[in-house]
């Protein structure tokens, strides 16, 4: 079996997971390396260089040929629309969603000093951020983890925001100054989950790979996703979304940012699981009435 990831250390934690889980089963797999759009442009920002497709194309046109078996994707970087003939074999539990605050001089956000700077390459960090901070100043930060880290520590920046599942899989938990709880900074559709994609005609893999999904993490992602697609706001802008299940009954909160904090749009709602996708639509609908349109469009 063949397992397409990108080379970043965290896509390569990501395959490897999903290469120890096939093992498991007893199933070998070899990793096959590929550089993204994404990988290839790092000094602009995401929301300038990417449409959709920015971290995934490459490894979806591998896929399409046959030269992989699998595709290993964060699943906040996958655009909502998947394409023909792919479907998504496996979603496993996912890790942390949140956003996590790394400060060089452990000083939590409340506590930074007026005109601080913060890295994130993220329209929705930056929105969020202006919201509870307008007084900090927000700066495009690039590259992989130990390379935005290193910005910090350096004196480049006071502190940057990135995945806190990230900074887990990479066992770089102890740097966290803080972990934003959702009602702070609500975080991307997704974030913290795995997808497996794979061809859909490919049946036998995906028998395989359904013993990898993790049912409760589908059902949340899903959600988040569904609220994502109806806006047609793509990865790539100020749009949040977190789902939990409660006893059954998934919660979900979806929000709509303008870039400078001035303004947001928060929906929230619940469902009975089996309309995970419904709740994400209707959200979405909810959001368009209180003006989530114009404010993407004004991006």
């Amino acid at each position: 079996m063949r397992i397409g990831t990108r080379r970043s250390q965290l896509a390569l934690w990501q395959a490897q997971h999903i290469q120890e889980l096939l093992q498991a089963q007893h199933q070998t797999a070899d990793l096959i390396f590929f550089t993204t759009q994404g990988d290839q442009i790092l000094d602009k920002p995401l929301p300038e260089i990417g449409g959709k497709g920015l971290f995934t194309l490459e490894l979806e046109n591998a896929l399409r040929d046959g030269d992989i078996d699998l595709a290993v994707h964060s699943l906040k970087d996958l655009p909502t629309e998947i394409p023909e003939g792919f479907t998504l074999g496996a979603i496993p539990r996912r890790a942390s969603p949140f956003d996590a605050l790394v400060s060089r001089n452990g000083q939590p956000l409340s506590e930074l000093p007026s005109g601080a700077v913060i890295g994130t390459s993220s329209l929705r960090r930056t929105a969020q951020l202006k919201a509870y901070r307008p007084d900090l100043t927000i700066k495009m930060i690039r590259g992989n983890v130990d390379t935005r880290l290193r910005k910090v520590f350096e004196g480049e920046y006071d502190a940057a925001v990135l995945a806190a599942a990230g900074l887990d899989r990479l066992e770089k938990s102890g740097v966290i100054t803080e972990i934003f709880e959702p009602d702070r900074m609500l975080p991307a559709p997704g974030q913290g989950a795995i997808a497996v994609q794979c061809r859909a005609d490919d049946f036998n893999l995906r028998k395989l790979l359904a013993v990898l999904d993790h049912a409760e993490t589908r059902a949340c992602v899903m959600a988040e996703r569904a609220f994502l697609q109806k806006l047609d706001a793509g990865c790539r802008l100020p749009v949040s979304a977190y789902a939990a299940l409660n006893d059954g009954t998934l919660e979900l909160t979806g929000r709509v940012s303008q870039i400078d904090g001035a303004k947001t749009i928060t929906v929230k709602g619940r469902a009975p699981v089996q309309e995970n996708i419904q709740l994400g639509t209707q959200l979405a609908e909810q959001a368009l009435a209180q003006g989530a349109g114009e404010l993407l469009a004004a991006l």
